[in-house]
């Protein structure tokens, strides 16, 4: 693996490397508890799989934009270290699986050749920031996002705020009032407004999906654009301090915002304003990468079936605010294509687009940029690839998770079942393929990568028992979600349980009453009018369970008899000294803020030595048995039990010393002086560690 080192220009990125692969040595010999060797591999874009000794890999493409040399990237490092096989997902992230964990590192210096990461696209930190894929394109737009989530990306990517903290965050960037970004469902969504002239946002705050959705609040009606690093600068700090870190069920900020409500958020938000490093962020819009179009004309091409090519284009012709041009829609079953079409779709973007490609939302494709002229020659090179299926962001257009494929947490096939269902669509409701009203998603879980209960029609996976205790695979069917546009949404209502096999025929009926009832309604409206109890009568017969057959015991894609199991795929860990790891980490922490501070970064320097103080104080609570649930927590209960007792002397309260960060503005001055006080207090811990160690 000595090759990959003197590869990587960027020191940064070549120290993030050897670190994972330190690390991956460490946990390997015992040295490295594995908690914390899972966190900082997620932190690298390095997740487990549900099958035992391999991984899957999560490439982060902010805003889902990819060029067409780094497709051919991703394509090389899938053929060499995975299975060939690409993996859309919702976030607009990249997948590859099955990769030997001892060769992420190596894997990781490939992608970086062309600017691609795997930083923080998983774990406890800002995920990646999503867009409206039609952003710069978009003819209802006021401005083009794109320039703003690239600076938000930079900004956030290995900021020492947003590394640690309880749970993911994530972000969105709507182009226009469709809020196709999906800003409701976010911790931080941003839509795009003009006001008198000048560029901003409407900022929605604390939405989520999991288990228990949440709409986000209304944070500000306009934001100048200035103002949106900022802002979420200081909404991460918030969120890391106050953010519970022990229950992960509680542990997103929509949890924290149902705490101490939008007020009370406010004020939290208020009180950090001091240690933001900046007051306006200008973003540089006219700076942001010009679109190179090719000047290669297309070749005239004869279209064999004009039938075929008009339906297509019905649906998958998406028309440009810029003239003479229209974006491509591709179809993607499922988000999972193949290195092989990868790299002939990325050899035409690159010879008759603009080298470029967009990942959506809903696990799709875009090519912008295509000449209107050249339409019919993209079509017949689409069709070889087998990318030419009519319905792109249609009824048709199912969203899956990869459910019991390969997640850890997967209990039924979602996969499967997506499948079954876009056949019975093809077959029996042909009118659907092109109707935009009916958003169909499921998810393998309750958490919701499949976005099931933001749908119109929404599917879980889940499991049911009979009274004679055998277990199937079963679908909890939701209805009557949508996006209204402009920050406004519905989730989706749980109407009924059902066995798997059954899930096309609670489709069949759902279509079938739609279309004899609906009257022109949106389906969302259709079910609203109707109610949840409306479709519970007609829908319930399903539910018996008393009735089932051998082949409602074989999950959709399977031919084994379903067993429910909730995958481990993790490495086994040994038990090490817990303390001394958090102690370890602290050093580390001093480290970096030492590090940051030499190289005038005055706040990350400010950050890591805060890291440092509660990171210590939480190893002695830990000795304590205490909850170590928020940072806030930490703070307070250090001070009871250790300061307040007199077992530990600091001249002053913890939280007078650790709070020094939202007291002060992050100057040098300051940065040095706390850094001073987190190496005292480290040695003060340690100190009073060894000492516990001698008594003992």
């Amino acid at each position: 693996m000595q090759s990959f080192r003197t590869e990587i220009e960027n020191p940064i990125v070549e120290k993030d490397i050897l670190e994972l692969e330190r690390k991956i040595h460490e946990f390997k010999e015992g040295k490295v508890d594995e908690e914390k060797f899972r966190s900082l591999r997620l932190a690298r874009g390095v997740y487990g799989q549900r099958q035992q000794g391999v991984q899957m890999i999560r490439i982060k493409l902010p805003y889902g934009k990819i060029s067409s040399k780094q497709l051919h990237r991703i394509c090389d490092v899938s053929d060499e270290y995975s299975r060939g096989r690409l993996h859309i997902t919702t976030r607009q992230d990249i997948q590859i699986h099955y990769v030997d964990l001892d060769r992420t590192p190596e894997l990781w210096a490939e992608l970086e050749k062309d600017e691609v990461t795997l930083r923080e696209a998983c774990g406890n930190t800002v995920r990646n920031v999503t867009a409206s894929e039609t952003a710069g394109i978009d003819k209802n737009e006021p401005f083009d996002v794109s320039p703003y989530a690239q600076a938000l990306f930079e900004y956030f990517l290995r900021n020492p705020i947003s590394q640690e903290m309880g749970r993911k965050f994530k972000v969105s960037f709507s182009s226009s009032d469709s809020d196709t970004g999906l800003s409701y469902m976010h911790d931080l969504g941003f839509i795009a407004k003009i006001e008198n002239g000048e560029k901003g946002f409407k900022v929605m705050l604390g939405g989520g999906l999991g288990s228990q959705p949440r709409h986000a609040d209304v944070l500000f009606d306009f934001l100048e654009s200035d103002k949106i690093i900022p802002l979420m600068d200081g909404v991460v700090r918030v969120f890391d301090r106050y953010g519970e870190r022990k229950s992960r069920a509680k542990a997103r900020l929509k949890f924290l915002l149902k705490d101490v409500g939008l007020e009370g958020f406010k004020k939290l938000l208020a009180e950090e304003q001091k240690a933001v490093p900046y007051t306006s962020y200008p973003i540089d819009a006219l700076a942001y990468p010009k679109i190179k179009i090719s000047e290669i004309k297309a070749p005239a091409t004869a279209i064999a079936n004009l039938e075929a090519f008009e339906k297509w284009k019905s649906t998958n012709i998406i028309p440009q605010k810029q003239d003479g041009f229209v974006a491509i829609g591709i179809k993607v079953l499922l988000g999972d294509f193949y290195t092989d079409k990868a790299r002939l779709l990325a050899d035409l973007v690159d010879k008759y687009a603009a080298s470029e490609l967009r990942l959506s939302l809903r696990q799709n494709i875009l090519i912008p940029y295509v000449k209107e002229e050249a339409v019919p020659f993209f079509y017949a090179e689409l069709e070889k690839l087998g990318f030419v299926e009519a319905g792109y962001n249609k009824a048709l257009d199912i969203t899956a998770c990869p459910g019991t494929d390969t997640c850890n947490l997967g209990i039924s096939s979602s996969t499967g079942i997506a499948e079954e269902l876009e056949r019975v669509i093809k077959s029996e409701y042909p009118q659907y393929i092109s109707n935009s009203d009916v958003v169909i998603k499921i998810s393998g879980c309750m958490n919701a990568c499949g976005q099931h209960n933001m749908a119109n029609i929404g599917f879980q996976g889940m499991s049911v028992r009979t009274k004679d205790k055998l277990v199937a695979p079963a679908l909890q069917v939701l209805l009557g979600g949508g996006n209204d546009g402009n920050g406004n949404g519905r989730f989706a209502d749980k109407v009924v349980k059902v066995p798997s096999k059954r899930g096309p025929e609670a489709l069949r009926l759902i279509l079938d009453d739609y279309d004899a009832n609906g009257n022109g309604l949106s389906y969302a409206d259709y079910y609203a009018e109707k109610g949840q109890m409306y479709f519970y009568d007609f829908l319930t017969p399903l539910s018996d369970i008393t009735n089932l057959t051998a082949e409602d015991f074989v999950d959709w894609g399977n031919t084994e008899r379903y067993e429910k199991a909730i995958g481990v795929g993790e490495c086994a860990g040994v038990v090490i000294d817990l303390i001394a790891t958090l102690l370890f980490e602290s050093e580390e922490k001093i480290q970096n803020a030492e590090e940051n501070l030499n190289a005038g970064k005055w706040a990350a320097s400010i950050y890591h030595s805060y890291s440092s103080m509660v990171n210590s104080a939480k190893a002695l609570l830990t000795a304590e048995k205490t909850k170590v649930n928020t940072h806030n927590s930490i703070i307070k209960d250090f001070d009871t039990f250790f300061v307040a007792s007199n077992k530990l002397e600091l001249g002053r309260s913890f939280e007078e010393l650790v709070l020094q960060l939202n007291k002060n503005e992050p100057t040098e001055a300051f940065a040095k002086t706390y850094l001073e006080d987190a190496k005292g207090f480290l040695n003060t811990i340690g100190d009073f560690r060894n000492q516990e160690l001698v008594e003992a």
